[in-house]
């Protein structure tokens, strides 16, 4: 194999979709790229995860300019990735006043944001084309512990962090009035699961905190929409295996001994059957079970990713 990043061979544009879900909800898709939502109220819009650069975030601008011209007066942050955030500045330009997170995507910015968007740009060069176009860091103005509920005039929409997963501090958006959720890189679909800052073992317990809402429409942080009750389920499934059958190849891995790249190779064995046809399998996968080895060998706080780190770890798995 080889020590280039699989994601830097992804070059080729992807086909983005824009639909809507509700009369209030929409979605922003590409092919395994990360997702954005989208929430039109009646005197303002909601943006759920910016994309990756401000050039990127035009694009999902002109799409709601289509449809509506309410200013975009909130930005919330599902979580903390640079690929999801670094494109906000793009949004103050057209009504934006605050931008929300959770409590725990705050301490990760300021632990780690530095070293996530160094470590990104490296990673991901189709994204990050017009990385000279990011101002910086993008900081909540606004953070909430547990739930925020906001109503763009008569629609109630509920921000909750529901417990760790992808990250520590996970955001999801609901509308309880349609039950339509946008789960950020919580749930994805036909897509790698990328766990690289995961907390794999309250993963599931989270996800079925998620399943407990009853979504009938949900946007993933990867993938393509849900648009019914059973998609919902199966992309919660989906997420949940992904998770539980990379967590416990690694604890069986650590329980015996076995060195990161044998259980590297375990896992292979386990998930290329199942999910290795899925957009960007091949560069989730060694980020997720260093984490997931990590994590079975007792680092219960994920160790920051640093582009050295990323390129050493890449070449021992790999060569």
């Amino acid at each position: 194999m080889s020590k280039q990043f699989a994601s830097k061979a992804d070059l080729s544009d992807k086909q983005v979709s824009f639909t809507q879900l509700s009369p209030n909800a929409w979605a922003y898709t590409a092919e395994g790229d990360p997702n954005s939502g989208v929430i039109i109220g009646d005197n303002s819009c909601m943006v759920i995860d910016t994309t990756a650069t401000p050039a990127m975030a035009r694009d999902l601008i002109r799409r709601i300019r289509e449809v509506t011209d309410k200013p975009i007066k909130y930005v919330v942050l599902s979580h903390y990735h640079a690929v999801r955030v670094l494109g906000a500045s793009a949004y103050f330009e057209h009504g934006a006043q605050e931008i929300i997170a959770s409590r725990g995507t705050w301490e990760m910015i300021v632990e780690r944001g530095e070293a996530d968007m160094k470590s990104e740009i490296e990673r991901f060069p189709r994204l990050f084309q017009d990385v000279g176009s990011i101002p910086g860091l993008t900081w909540p103005t606004m953070v909430f512990e547990r739930e925020l509920t906001l109503h763009l005039g008569a629609l109630e929409v509920k921000l909750m962090h529901i417990g760790p997963g992808h990250t520590r501090g996970d955001t999801i958006a609901w509308i309880p009035s349609q039950r339509v959720c946008f789960s950020g890189d919580l749930v994805e679909y036909m897509a790698g699961v990328y766990t690289g800052d995961a907390q794999l073992q309250e993963w599931p317990e989270t996800l079925e905190k998620l399943r407990a809402l009853g979504a009938q429409k949900l946007v993933p942080g990867r993938g393509p929409a849900m648009t019914t009750a059973s998609d919902c389920e199966k992309a919660i499934d989906y997420t949940k295996k992904w998770v539980t059958e990379l967590f416990a190849t690694a604890k069986a891995g650590v329980a015996s001994n076995k060195s990161l790249k044998e259980v590297f190779a375990d896992t292979r064995k386990v998930m290329d059957p199942v999910f290795g046809d899925v957009f960007i399998y091949e560069h989730c996968l060694p980020f997720d079970v260093s984490r997931a080895y990590d994590e079975a060998s007792g680092l219960k706080h994920p160790r920051i990713w640093t582009a050295q780190r990323d390129v050493e770890m890449w070449s021992q798995l790999q060569s």
